[in-house]
C-alpha cells in the first residue's frame, strides 16, 4: 500500500520537511496548512517540489468549523472554502480534509451538518476534488466515527467520504469494529497514530503525546485490519503530534515513522531471525578506564579469557557471561571513561537479519577483517551503539580470539547477561525503542517514570518474547541544564546467577568494590514486606535490593561506579518474575552511587580533605574554578566573593544571580562543596552590615566559614565588629575564621586570640595561613595551646626561607610567588602537626609565574598533586 506522512509530524520548514519524507521512502505526504502558509513556495511550487522528490500530496489539512451553522455564517464558510479549494487544486492534492466543527455558532443537527457538507463537496467535486470528513475526538456534536459516517451516508456525495484517524478512534474507546459497516470506497484517508494511555485532557493528549505506531497502547494492528476488510485501498498515513518529533532532525523522525508503518502489517519485510540472548556486551576503554573495568570484572570472578588476534580487543568471559575491552582509540568517549559502544546478539540467521535492517533503513556497518576472521554483520542503532548479529558456533567469531590459557574458575556464580541497560538522549529515547522494535523484533513494554534524585527517569525495557534478550532504555525527559550527578550517561551490565547469596560473598572476597546500601532502605523494605530476619539480615550484609511480585522475586546488587560511567550489576531472579526491580529502589541505587562518587575523589592515600582556594587560581570565575576542582580531584572549593585589590577579577556571587546560578550548578553536578567564602575585610571604614548580602551568599553556597580580617588599629572597635560580624553569621550556620597577616593590625598569632578571647562567640575562629603564621613569627607552641574548637580549616602552602623586609615584599609573596609543599623554608608539617587533627587543607598557592605558563586549571592540579605526595603519601611511608 502507499505510505505517507502529514508534514505536522516533522520538525522544520516545509521543504525539510519534503526531504525528510523522500529519505525516509515515503510514497505521498499530507500538507498542513500552517506549513504551507509559513512557506515562501506557492503551491504550484510546492507540487512541482514534491513530484521532483517522487511524493504525491494525497492530502490538504485541516478545514475546520465548516458544517451545521447558521446560514450567514456557512455562507462565509463557504468563501473561505472556495479560496482553500483553489489551494488543493494547485497542490494537485486531489483531497481536503474537513473536521467536525467545534465552532459555538454550530447546532446538534445532522441534517444540516449532512446538507451543508454535500454543498461543499458538490463545489469540490467540480473541480475533480474530494471532501474527506474527520470526527474530532472533542467535536462539539461529532465526536466519533460512528456519528461522522451517519453524515456522510446522510449526505450521499459521491465526494464526501469520511477520513479514519486512528486517534480520535482509539482516544474515545470506540470499537474499531464498527468500521466494517463503512463501504472501503467511502473512506477516503486512514490516519495512524499510536499514544500511552494517560488522564489528561483529550485535546493536550492528541497535540502533544501521540507516538508513531507501536510505541504505545493503541491496537493499530486490528484498526488497521478492520479498515483493510471494507476494501480501502487508500494510503496509510501518519498524523502524530509530538513535541519531541517536532524538535528532532526530520530525516531521523521520518525513517522512525517508515519503520513503524512497514512493521505495522510486516508486509515484503525479511522475518525477524530467531534470537538467542546476549553473545557479547562490547565497552569502549583507554589505558586509564581499561584496568579500572578488567580490574572489576576479575572481581566479580570473570577471567581474560582471550586476545583478539588483530586487533586490541580482550574477550573477559565468565559463563555465558562475555564482555570484551576495545583498547582502539574512540572520538565519541571522553578519555579516561568507559562506554558500552557494542551489543552482539545471537542471531538464528544474521544475514537476514542483515537484510531486514537495510529494508527498515537501518545501517549495516562495514566491518573490516583480516584473512580467515569471521566476517561479522553489525547495523547501527540511533545512538551510535554498533549491534552485532553473530552465532557462537565453533569456526565462528570466538576463534579470532588467542586462547590466553586463563579461564573463570569452574565454580564461579555469573551464569551470563541478564540485560544491558543504556541511557538515551531525549530525542533518541523513541527512536531507540523503534530501532530495537522494528529490526531487532524486540517487543517494547509500557513507559516507567521514576522520581530520582535529580529529576524524572523515564525507563522502558525492550525484550524478545523468550525474555532472553533484555536491553533497558532510560531518559531524563525533563532535563534543563547541568543539574545532574557527575556522571553523564550512566550505563550497566546485568549478569545473571543462581545464587546471590553466594556470588556477593565470593565476589566481596575477591575484592569487588560492592555499592554499599544505606540501612534506612532495609528498616524500610522490613516495614513494606515483613521478610524472615534472617533473610533480611542477608540482604542488609550484602547491600542487595529486593523486590517480589505474584510470580516471583527478584535480588541485586550493584558495584561503584567505573571508569566515570559503567557500573556493573547481579541479579538473581526467583520464579517467573520478568521485572527489573522496585522502580523505588533505583533512586536508593542512585543516591548510593553518588555518595561513593563524592568519597571515591579522593585519592587511597588521602589522611585530609582538599579544597580549592579561590586566590590559588583566581583568573577562573567561580563555575570554571568548580570544574577545576572536581577535575582533580579536591572535595571543596573557597570561594571569593570580595575584590580585595582593584586590579584582581570579581566575582560578585551576592549581586549577580546569574553567576550565583551557574554555580550552584556546577556545584550540584560536581559534588563539589563550598568550604568557605572570603573575604570580610574589616577596616576601620566598614561595618558588619555592609556583609550581610555576601554572609547570605555563602549560606546560599552551602558555605561553613567566612574568611574576615582586621586591619584596624583601635582594638576595641575591631572586637566589637568581630563579634557583630559573628553574630550576624550565626543564624546562616557560618563561622567568622580570622585570618592575620602579618601586615594587617591583627599581624600574628597572639593578637588574633586576644580578639577571640574578647569577642567570646561560639561561632568564632582562628584560620591559620601557613605563610602568614611563619612570616609572623607565631608560636607553634602556642599554637598547640588553644581550643581545637577555634580552627575548622588551614591555608596550605609553602614559600621561600627568607622573609621579605617589607609589606610590599610580603604582600607579594603571598599574592604572587607561594610553593607548593616541601618546595620553600617554612615548617609545613610542624604547624600542621599542632593543629587539631583531620582539619580541610585549603591550598591557597598563587604562582603568577607557573600559572601563565601552564594554566590556571593544571596548576590547581599540580597544587593538589604535591600537596598529597608531601602531606599524606609521605606521612604513610
Amino acid at each position: 500500500m502507499r505510505l505517507c506522512i502529514a508534514t505536522v509530524c516533522l520538525s522544520g520548514a516545509l521543504e525539510d520537511k519534503l526531504a525528510a519524507a523522500a529519505a525516509a521512502r515515503f510514497n505521498g505526504v499530507e500538507i498542513f496548512e500552517s506549513d504551507l502558509v509559513a512557506s515562501p513556495w506557492s503551491p504550484a511550487r510546492v507540487r512541482q517540489e514534491c513530484e521532483r522528490r517522487g511524493l504525491t500530496i494525497d492530502l490538504y489539512q485541516p478545514f475546520r468549523d465548516l458544517e451545521a451553522v447558521p446560514p450567514d455564517v456557512f455562507a462565509a464558510n463557504l468563501r473561505r472554502a472556495g479560496r482553500v479549494l483553489d489551494v488543493v487544486e494547485a497542490l494537485g492534492a486531489g483531497t481536503l480534509l474537513v473536521t467536525s466543527s467545534v465552532s459555538p455558532d454550530a447546532v446538534d443537527d445532522d441534517d444540516l451538518a449532512a446538507e451543508q457538507l454535500h454543498a461543499l463537496a458538490e463545489r469540490a467535486a467540480a473541480r475533480g476534488l474530494r471532501i474527506a470528513y474527520e470526527a474530532l475526538a472533542w467535536g462539539r456534536f461529532v465526536n466519533t466515527t460512528a456519528h461522522a459516517w451517519r453524515i456522510v451516508r446522510r449526505a450521499g456525495h459521491p465526494a464526501l467520504g469520511l477520513c479514519v484517524d486512528s486517534f480520535h478512534v482509539l482516544s474515545r474507546g470506540e470499537d474499531p469494529a464498527a468500521l466494517r459497516v463503512v463501504p472501503g470506497a467511502k473512506i477516503f484517508h486512514l490516519q495512524l497514530a499510536d499514544a500511552p494511555r494517560v488522564r489528561m485532557d483529550i485535546v493536550e493528549w492528541s497535540r502533544h503525546h501521540r507516538l508513531f505506531p507501536g510505541m504505545g497502547s493503541f491496537d493499530l494492528t486490528g484498526l488497521v485490519a478492520h479498515v483493510l476488510s471494507t476494501g480501502y485501498d487508500g494510503p496509510l498515513s501518519l498524523e502524530v503530534f509530538n513535541d519531541v518529533y517536532r524538535q528532532a532532525d526530520p530525516r531521523y523522525a521520518a525513517i522512525d515513522g517508515m519503520r513503524t508503518l512497514l512493521t505495522l502489517r510486516e508486509s515484503g519485510l525479511p522475518a525477524v531471525p530467531g534470537l538467542g540472548g546476549h553473545a557479547f556486551t562490547e565497552l569502549a576503554v583507554d589505558d586509564v578506564s581499561g584496568p579500572a573495568i578488567a580490574g572489576a570484572l576479575a572481581a566479580l570472578g570473570f577471567a581474560e579469557a582471550g586476545r583478539h588476534r588483530s586487533k586490541p580487543v580482550r574477550l573477559w568471559q565468565q559463563g555465558r557471561a562475555r564482555v570484551l575491552l576495545n583498547f582502539a582509540a574512540q572520538r565519541t568517549v571522553e578519555p579516561g571513561t568507559a562506554a558500552i559502544c557494542a551489543l552482539g546478539v545471537e542471531s538464528a540467521d544474521p544475514a537476514q537479519g542483515a537484510q531486514r535492517a537495510e529494508a527498515l533503513l537501518a545501517p549495516v556497518l562495514p566491518r573490516l577483517h583480516d584473512i580467515g576472521e569471521a566476517d561479522l554483520t553489525s547495523v547501527a542503532a540511533p545512538d551510535g551503539t554498533a549491534v552485532f548479529l553473530v552465532q557462537t558456533t565453533p569456526g565462528g567469531w570466538l576463534d579470532d580470539f588467542a586462547d590466553t590459557g586463563t579461564q573463570a574458575p569452574a565454580d564461579g556464580h555469573v551464569t551470563g547477561i541478564d540485560h544491558v541497560s543504556l541511557t538515551e538522549s531525549l530525542d533518541d529515547f523513541d527512536e531507540a525503542a523503534v530501532f530495537y522494535r522494528t529490526v531487532l523484533g524486540l517487543g517494547t513494554q509500557e513507559t516507567t517514570d521514576i522520581a530520582a534524585p535529580f529529576g524524572l527517569i523515564r525507563s522502558r525495557v525492550a525484550t524478545d518474547p523468550a525474555r532472553r534478550l533484555r536491553i533497558a532504555l532510560n531518559t531524563a525527559p525533563m532535563r534543563r541544564g547541568d543539574w545532574a550527578p557527575s556522571v553523564p550517561d550512566p550505563q550497566h551490565i546485568a549478569f545473571a546467577t543462581d545464587d546471590i547469596i553466594a556470588s556477593a560473598r565470593a565476589m566481596r572476597a575477591l575484592g569487588a568494590a560492592v555499592l554499599p546500601i544505606p540501612a534506612n532502605y532495609y528498616a524500610d523494605l522490613d516495614a513494606r514486606l515483613a521478610l524472615p530476619a534472617e533473610r533480611l539480615a542477608e540482604l542488609r550484609e550484602h547491600s542487595i535490593l529486593y523486590d517480589r511480585d505474584a510470580d516471583g522475586e527478584y535480588l541485586h546488587f550493584y558495584t561503584e561506579m567505573l571508569g566515570s560511567r559503567i557500573f556493573f550489576a547481579v541479579v538473581q531472579r526467583l520464579g517467573r518474575y520478568e521485572g527489573y526491580g522496585d522502580p523505588g529502589s533505583i533512586p536508593v541505587r542512585m543516591a548510593a552511587h553518588r555518595a561513593r562518587r563524592l568519597v571515591s575523589a579522593r585519592e587511597p592515600g588521602d589522611r585530609h580533605d582538599y579544597s580549592l582556594a579561590h586566590l590559588t587560581a583566581l583568573s577562573l570565575s567561580p563555575p570554571e574554578l568548580v570544574d577545576a576542582a572536581a577535575d582533580a580531584g579536591y572535595r571543596y572549593v573557597g570561594l571569593r566573593l570580595t575584590r580585595v585589590t582593584p586590579q584582581e577579577p570579581h566575582y560578585p556571587l551576592a549581586t549577580d544571580p546569574a553567576l550565583m546560578h551557574r554555580t550552584k550548578v556546577r556545584l550540584a553536578a560536581t559534588g563539589i562543596e563550598v568550604l568557605d567564602i572570603e573575604l570580610a575585610r574589616m577596616s576601620p571604614e566598614r561595618s558588619p552590615r555592609d556583609y550581610v548580602r555576601f554572609l547570605e551568599a555563602g549560606a546560599e553556597l552551602g558555605a561553613r566559614h567566612v574568611i574576615t580580617q582586621l586591619p584596624d588599629p583601635d582594638r576595641a572597635r575591631k572586637i566589637d565588629r568581630y563579634a557583630e560580624l559573628c553574630e550576624l553569621a550565626r543564624p546562616l550556620g557560618l563561622t567568622v575564621d580570622l585570618e592575620f597577616p602579618s601586615w594587617t593590625e591583627t599581624p600574628d598569632l597572639r593578637e588574633a586570640v586576644r580578639v577571640l578571647r574578647a569577642a567570646d562567640q561560639p561561632n568564632a575562629g582562628i584560620l591559620v595561613d601557613l605563610l602568614h603564621f611563619a612570616r609572623s613569627g607565631s608560636s607553634i607552641a602556642d599554637l598547640r595551646q588553644l581550643p581545637p574548637h577555634w580552627f575548622h580549616f588551614a591555608h596550605v602552602c609553602d614559600a621561600p626561607a627568607g622573609v621579605p623586609p617589607t609589606n610590599e615584599g610580603l604582600i607579594h609573596t603571598a599574592r604572587f610567588e607561594r610553593l607548593f609543599p616541601g618546595e620553600g623554608g617554612i615548617d609545613v608539617r610542624g604547624i600542621l602537626d599542632a593543629l587539631p587533627p583531620g582539619l580541610p587543607y585549603a591550598l591557597e598557592i598563587p604562582r603568577a609565574m607557573l600559572v601563565a605558563q601552564i594554566g590556571a586549571k593544571e596548576h590547581a592540579r599540580r597544587a593538589l598533586s604535591a600537596a598529597r605526595d608531601h602531606l599524606d603519601l609521605a606521612a604513610v611511608r
